[in-house]
């Protein structure tokens, strides 16, 4: 019994003891003057942020037409970069302005430094954190990971996932990622919800067709009718079709590979609309020259080279014994 009373009246003093902390935190955190400092020591902070901010974006939009201009990809690439970290230290800015306004006015507030006001609003701070601010926490580690370890940047052409979404990086902040989709809708994703990023490296996706005819002349005069036919511009085919490389040539039957680049997402131009304008001219003609079905493929000179080397690697292993054909004789 006696045990039970004991500990009911550490119960009462503990009680007394938090209602009085806490009436003092308020009586030193919330009053008149205080609150009227933090109001406006915040709006200071707001606008001196914005007004940072302004400048921060002005620069990226001149680093932005500098890339825009520039016909080297490394230094694209390198502009792009920066003005990257410049549109990331916007909201940095904005962020780091509200933190030294909160640092003013509890200096200004408390000049001495009170130890139970510090620690009332170290719990305060504490309980915000946790409960409110903590799913940000989660977007700005994820998207301080991505951007050290250089995942895209602004310009860029990207196809998000697990959601599929295909568009431009507009701007990147530590908590979310802007892009605009190719019909032109704006596109808000949480950092932290982002699986993986494919990014289209030289802005487009450059297609090759794999021709076999009877006569190149009239191939390449069909290329060029294809080209009239095909819709261009920044979204559709970018470069038309032209041929690379000679034509190979045996018994009056040649080979000839004609590439073009199409904004991303807009393959089907080639792999399926350019085949099929070439076989209806083909099937109009008086004398059909296509001795095959054209062939589309992926024709990106980085990715063949990483594959050459892949290729080359693997015929260092034993290979299997093959007799080797004769040519035919011309």
């Amino acid at each position: 019994m006696q045990f039970a009373n004991f500990a009911s009246t550490d119960v009462n003093q503990t009680l007394n003891q938090s209602t009085s902390t806490l009436k003092r935190i308020s009586d030193s955190l919330f009053t008149g003057n205080s609150m009227i400092v933090l109001v406006l020591s915040l709006i200071v902070g707001y606008f001196v942020g914005k007004g940072l901010s302004a400048v921060l974006r002005r620069l990226g939009r001149i680093i932005g037409r500098s890339a825009d201009a520039s016909a080297n990809l490394t230094t694209v690439n390198r502009l792009r970069r920066i003005e990257t970290w410049i549109v990331l230290s916007v909201a940095i800015v904005q962020l780091l302005a509200i933190i030294l306004a909160l640092y003013f006015w509890w200096v200004f507030v408390h000049p001495q430094g009170q130890s139970t006001a510090l620690v009332g609003a170290s719990a305060v701070l504490i309980i915000v954190v946790g409960g409110v601010i903590g799913p940000l926490l989660r977007d700005f580690s994820f998207g301080s990971g991505m951007m050290a370890e250089k995942w895209f940047g602004v310009g860029d052409l990207v196809t998000i996932e697990p959601y599929s979404l295909r568009g431009v990086v507009e701007r990147i902040t530590l908590r979310s990622t802007r892009i605009r989709g190719m019909n032109g809708e704006i596109i808000w994703v949480s950092n932290q919800n982002i699986g993986s990023v494919n990014i289209a490296q030289k802005g487009v996706w450059t297609m090759a067709i794999e021709l076999f005819v009877s006569d190149k002349d009239r191939a390449e005069e069909m290329l060029a009718q294809v080209n009239e036919l095909l819709p261009g511009g920044p979204s559709l085919v970018v470069r038309p079709l032209g041929l690379v490389g000679e034509p190979k040539g045996i018994d009056g039957m040649w080979h000839l590979t004609a590439i073009a680049e199409t904004a991303p997402g807009r393959e089907w131009l080639i792999e399926k609309t350019a085949i099929d304008i070439l076989k209806t001219l083909d099937e109009k003609a008086k004398e059909q020259i296509l001795i095959a079905d054209p062939i589309a493929r992926y024709a990106d000179s980085d990715s063949e080279q990483k594959f050459a080397r892949a290729v080359s690697n693997a015929k260092k292993s034993r290979p299997t014994r093959r007799r080797k054909l004769r040519k035919p004789k011309v």
